[in-house]
């Protein structure tokens, strides 16, 4: 099968989870009781301060770290550890610097067992979904920071992964760079249509991007606010200079305003949301 048909899709709950982090004296509250429901093949931004728990709640998800209440789901089972088919990729890449692109690539499906010429081929195709055929010998060191991205992107994806997390995967690269990765990713995503989980801390990439956006509260992080971002697909970059979304992009920042629990919730219709005291509609597949 082509590595780049679609993938298994995974569906996400999050059901009242809280996080600790820390041992003893030193633990805090990092994430209370957080719910969301995702379905399959969507794509999700999470959005908040700075420490609200948006990359521990990531971390629970790719089964890096327990929760302490609540349950955590992908496909009904529960996340109980590190898994294939939940993918990571994190703002640095995790590249294996002695490896070229290709066989940083393949490296998975090496521990998988799978013959060499299968995984060289399946790697070669997926660096070549990510724009980077001709590159397949050069080192990370021999590429941009854009580049290197790309790769580890290929890296998780031919795991064939039911659920992408992504840990501000863009913050570290130029504005046209991160522009171009964003515009990348939404190609990709179209066609493999795996489940994304996204982390960031700018409102336009999240908007941009995203189907829902998830805007949580200082820590301990809760749910301040799910926002739909209900602009057509497929989506432009001018998609950022217009009206509505502009609209919508001074909206979050109030939402992510250090008191913005002591202010009425501002109403963010036609998107979908309802306005400040009445209940907001509950989304269901």
């Amino acid at each position: 099968m082509s590595v780049v048909e679609a993938m298994p899709q995974g569906r996400v709950e999050i059901d009242e989870v809280s996080i600790m982090l820390g041992r003893g004296a030193q633990s805090f509250e990092a994430v209370r009781k957080l719910s969301l429901s995702i379905a399959p093949g969507e794509f999700v931004a999470i959005l908040g301060p700075s420490g609200c728990g948006k990359s521990t709640l990531l971390g629970a998800l790719a089964g890096h770290i327990p929760v302490g209440g609540g349950r955590l789901l992908v496909d009904q089972a529960p996340v109980r550890g590190p898994d294939p088919s939940r993918g990571i990729v994190f703002q640095h890449h995790t590249l294996l610097p002695w490896r070229t692109a290709l066989e940083n690539v393949a490296f998975g499906p090496k521990m998988r067992g799978e013959p060499r010429a299968q995984r060289l081929a399946s790697a070669a195709e997926m660096l070549a979904t990510v724009g980077l055929s001709g590159f397949e010998n050069r080192y990370p060191a021999e590429l941009s920071g854009g580049m290197q991205q790309r790769v580890e992107i290929a890296r998780v994806l031919i795991n064939r992964p039911r659920l992408l997390l992504m840990d501000e995967p863009f913050g570290a690269l130029d504005a046209q760079t991160r522009l171009m990765m964003q515009s990348l990713l939404l190609d990709i995503w179209s066609r493999v249509r795996t489940t994304v989980v996204f982390v960031t801390h700018d409102i336009d990439e999240a908007l941009f991007l995203a189907d829902r956006v998830l805007i949580m509260t200082p820590r301990p992080g809760r749910t301040r606010r799910l926002t739909e971002a209900s602009f057509p697909r497929p989506r432009d970059v001018q998609l950022t200079t217009e009206p509505e979304f502009a609209r919508l992009k001074r909206q979050c920042l109030d939402l992510l305003r250090p008191d913005a629990d002591d202010q009425p919730l501002p109403r963010l219709t036609p998107l979908g949301l309802a306005a400040a005291g009445e209940p907001e509609r509950r989304r269901s597949y």
